[in-house]
């Protein structure tokens, strides 16, 4: 019995190995099976990432299979779309209809959609920008479509670009060379020019935009012209024009050059055009509209006095006004009534500031009287020297136009001329006054603490504690604070003395000083930017950057690179900042975007040249520096 047992016990364990054994077959088995569905698959995927798909009659198309589709085609109609975006789920089901018309048009017309979420190839070479974006592709060239977004406006659109005969109209944008140039700036009452560089991707961006306002003030009565110059052909005219950045937009008046500090899209470039046409001067007829200025204004009332157009200081005037017409507003009067509140005659120009801002301590107002021999520069610099009160109201609207000078003398606190505010705002402006007089080479303004509260912050001075504080920002970007102290004018002489005398220390937000700096790339925190950037021995090209930014990062490895290869050149330093966590404490070194790239010359320190190329390689800033530098070793042989 025991060996019957034994025996079965012995069959079991066999049948249950061979079981175990075919389990582990079939896995096997389905696993190659299902390597072999997913190898299929892959191949299934990768045909259709060429292959062009369809869906509900719109062809869909993708930086793989768009070349291939493209090829031979005479009229496309393409639309670049997110699938998030609100605007392309509304306008899918129009452009279904759209892809269904032109399929039965005779011939048919494709109708196609890329994701530029995922096809960023293609999106990035027709600069798609915004969603949906519409193009008409003819013979593989894109026609941009702004219509109307219905069926029957982009249908007509596109038949009408599918026609045999149909070329791209003219561009509205004038191509100006060294030919004809100079005629046409010097005969246009206005006209506004663009500098370019064609690899320059701000240039790419703007040229469609500048097209379109270009188009659309062409149809103004008068036209206001707008002009392009491809600056790396016509270098000549660059120079001319001191172009050292790319897109450098100029206005021109019968020749004469004025800055353009306008916006960069279709209708701000429209619209501030439309106002720099108009004249620089509004003409003042009525006594009580200066009134009103002078008792509730905010800036200095500059109006020229005239008998007629035809008054010699007249057309001098109005070309004064032309140059600064974005940082003041001008005013003019051929009204006797007016000339007489004014206090002035016929050829005078006068200055005079609101009412709040008048004091015992500077005239009520400014006379300049304009003659036949005045020069255009010396009614300007009457302007510049007298628009400012002796202390007035510093604010973000008029802070970039008014208060540039320095030093500049700045008291904080809680600035308010409303009815209820204005005798305390007053009070405290009054001390100011008292010290303003008896330093005529500084500059004093009042400003309100939380207009300014990153300049507070800056300053270590948000958590004071006093009702007032004091904070002056010098020549260089240098910033300078007084100690928090009941606020008196006594206190504010004693800390402009001291400052005059040189007894005080700047504010520098600064990193800690890097214990070692032997690297490659010279690390320059806001203690140490003097004593590097700003060494006359040497050549420096610094790097600002901001530790989140992505083209910083990607900028990294070849800048790291570009310190080995120099760093046998004990006269050239590559330095690096983070502008985030340090001041840069000079003037001369702007920082508005990430990275932004300076050679600072040993022999040019307050005038750095800004790298502005496209090529962020190691070779393209040993060009730079080969370019610029001072200091470069004559027997670099790899340069």
């Amino acid at each position: 019995m025991k060996k019957v047992a034994l025996l079965l016990i012995v069959l079991l364990g066999v049948a249950h190995f061979a079981t175990l054994s075919r389990c582990e077959d079939d896995v096997a088995e389905e696993k190659e099976d299902t390597d072999e569905e997913d190898s299929d698959d892959e191949e299934e995927d990768d045909e259709d990432d060429t292959e062009v798909k369809e869906e509900n009659g719109v062809l869909i198309l993708n930086d793989n299979n768009y070349e291939t589709f493209i090829d031979g085609k005479d009229t496309v109609l393409v639309e670049f779309y997110a699938p998030w975006c609100g605007h392309c789920k509304q306008f899918a089901p129009e452009y279904e209809k759209i892809a269904q018309t032109l399929k039965e048009n005779d011939p048919p017309i494709p109708v196609a959609k890329v994701d530029a979420t995922i096809a960023s190839e293609l999106a990035g070479r027709f600069e798609v920008s915004g969603y949906p974006t519409i193009k008409i592709l003819k013979n593989g060239e894109a026609v941009d479509y702004d219509g109307e977004r219905t069926e029957k406006a982009i249908v007509d659109r596109v038949k009408e670009v599918s026609q045999p005969d149909w070329k791209p109209p003219p561009e509205a944008t004038l191509v100006l060379t060294k030919d004809n140039f100079d005629e046409t700036v010097n005969n246009a009452d206005i006209i506004l020019v663009e500098f370019y560089a064609p690899w320059c991707g701000h240039c790419k961006r703007l040229a469609p935009e500048y097209e379109k306002a270009a188009k659309e003030l062409s149809k103004r009565s008068p036209p206001i012209p707008l002009a392009k110059v491809d600056a790396t052909i016509e270098s000549e005219i660059a120079t001319r024009f001191e172009v050292t950045g790319y897109p450098t937009i100029k206005i021109f008046r019968k020749g004469k050059m004025f800055d353009y500090n306008g916006p960069r899209e279709q209708h701000g470039i429209v619209d501030y055009m439309g106002e720099q046409a108009g004249p620089p001067s509004k003409q003042v007829q009525a006594v009580k509209q200066v009134q009103e200025l002078l008792k509730d204004g905010d800036d200095a009332v500059i109006v020229g006095v005239f008998s007629s157009e035809q008054d010699a200081g007249y057309e001098v005037y109005i070309e004064a006004c032309n140059a600064l017409r974005e940082d003041f507003t001008f005013r003019h009067t051929f009204s006797s009534e007016v000339a007489k509140l004014l206090k002035a005659s016929p050829g005078q120009v006068v200055i005079v500031q609101p009412e709040k801002f008048h004091s015992k301590y500077e005239p009520a107002s400014h006379t300049l009287a304009l003659k036949d021999s005045t020069l255009v520069s010396e009614v300007q610099e009457f302007f510049k020297k007298h628009v400012t009160p002796l202390v007035g109201h510093r604010k973000p609207s008029n802070d970039a136009k008014r208060y540039t000078k320095r030093p500049l003398v700045v008291v904080y606190y809680g600035v308010d001329f409303s009815f209820d505010y204005r005798k305390a705002t007053q009070f405290w402006r009054s001390k100011v006054l008292e010290v303003a007089k008896d330093f005529p080479e500084y500059m004093f303004a009042i400003g309100d603490e939380e207009d300014y509260a990153e300049e507070l912050k800056s300053l270590g001075l948000s958590e004071s504690g006093e009702e007032v504080n004091v904070g002056i920002l010098a020549d260089g970007g240098k910033k300078f604070a007084m100690e928090p102290e009941e606020f008196d004018a006594d206190v504010l002489r004693d800390f402009v003395m001291a400052f005059k005398k040189g007894k005080i220390t700047p504010i520098i937000k600064s990193q800690p000083v890097p214990k070692s700096n032997k690297g490659p790339v010279k690390v320059v925190v806001g203690k140490t930017f003097d004593d590097i950037v700003m060494d006359t021995q040497k050549d420096v090209l610094i790097e600002f950057y901001a530790p989140w930014c992505g083209h910083c990062k990607k900028l990294e490895p070849d800048f790291l690179a570009l310190g080995k290869k120099y760093k046998g050149e004990k006269n050239i330093v590559i330095a690096k900042m983070d502008a985030t966590a340090n001041d840069v404490p000079n003037d001369s070194y702007k920082v508005e975007g990430f990275p932004t790239i300076y050679l600072a010359p040993s022999n040019s320190k307050q005038s750095p040249i800004k790298f502005e190329g496209g090529d962020r390689t190691v070779e393209g800033f040993s060009k730079f520096l080969e370019k610029h530098a001072t200091k470069l070793s004559q027997q670099r042989d790899e340069l």
